[in-house]
């Protein structure tokens, strides 16, 4: 008999990391800046937060405190609006939660998630300003 596949087995995330169906997220409650947080989120074998889809965004909202910004991992290293992953998955202008008027400035090149009278949306800061952040990495199937 032949074992099932691996998404049909067992699957788990490090202790204080929340699971979601193929990945694991962590909210980090020190404050950084952007470069920062995603070393923090590389010591733990993961990166920062990718959203590529809207059923990922909704899941994160739940468990954020609408008081803090969260950075994610997208970010413009250029300042040329050449939005990036920090998992070199492709920037999809159809997939983007931007709060009203942002980005709007080519010097702000790295993005957090925050609240503004109480709608989450991202928008792009600079990268030395310190934020909570979002690391995600995928689920281990045992």
């Amino acid at each position: 008999m032949k074992p099932p596949p691996p998404w049909k087995g067992w699957s788990c995330c490090p202790e204080n990391w929340v699971m979601s169906n193929t990945s694991c997220y962590f909210i980090s409650s020190e404050l950084n800046n952007w470069t920062e947080s995603e070393k923090n989120c590389a010591g733990m074998g993961a990166h920062l937060l990718v959203i590529n889809a809207e059923e990922e965004q909704l899941l994160i909202l739940q468990i954020l405190e609408r008081e803090f910004a969260y950075y994610v991992g997208l970010s413009d290293p250029k300042g040329t609006c050449q939005w990036q992953w920090v998992d070199q998955s492709p920037y999809n202008r159809s997939i983007t939660f931007w709060h009203p008027g942002e980005p709007n400035k080519h010097d702000e090149r790295c993005v957090f998630i925050n609240s503004r009278k109480g709608i989450w949306g991202w928008n792009d800061a600079f990268c030395v300003e310190t934020q909570k952040s979002i690391c995600e990495m995928m689920k281990t199937y045992l």
